[in-house]
């Protein structure tokens, strides 16, 4: 599967299903994958912000990069945890390429993994500001 352009930080595969598979990448893209056809179904994106970068800069401080996501029980969503510290939340059957929801701020630096419980109930995600936080 090719599309990225930039390391890519993680795969997760549709829970409904097991056909679809999402990426996140270094290159500002999370990216919704079909098994079957072999095809990039959705490519999702957040604008990027204005930036003084001289490329030598780690990871947390690269505020374009998307550092993990797990998909919505149904499959539907997919969220995302950034180097921002947001958390985006992109629909899968949507026609929008842009966030459907974003947690703002949700922590104080990069967001290093996200976890949806099984219910679907709780999403979790941890940080590189050595916390963990459920949002139920």
């Amino acid at each position: 599967f090719m599309g990225h352009t930039a390391d890519v930080n993680c795969v997760e595969v549709m829970p409904s299903d097991g056909k679809c598979f999402a990426t996140c990448s270094q290159d500002s893209t999370v990216r919704f994958y079909d098994m079957r056809s072999m095809n990039e179904l959705q490519k999702f994106s957040v604008p990027a912000p204005p930036s003084n970068n001289t490329g030598d800069e780690a990871i947390d401080e690269q505020p374009d990069t998307f550092t993990s996501l797990a998909f919505s029980g149904s499959g539907r969503l997919i969220f995302c945890g950034h180097a921002d510290s947001n958390v985006y939340a992109f629909d899968t059957l949507g026609q929008r390429s842009s966030p459907v929801y974003t947690i703002a701020s949700a922590h104080d630096r990069h967001i290093s993994c996200v976890g949806v419980a099984p219910s679907g109930a709780a999403l979790a995600t941890g940080s590189w500001d050595s916390q963990l936080k459920v949002w139920a």
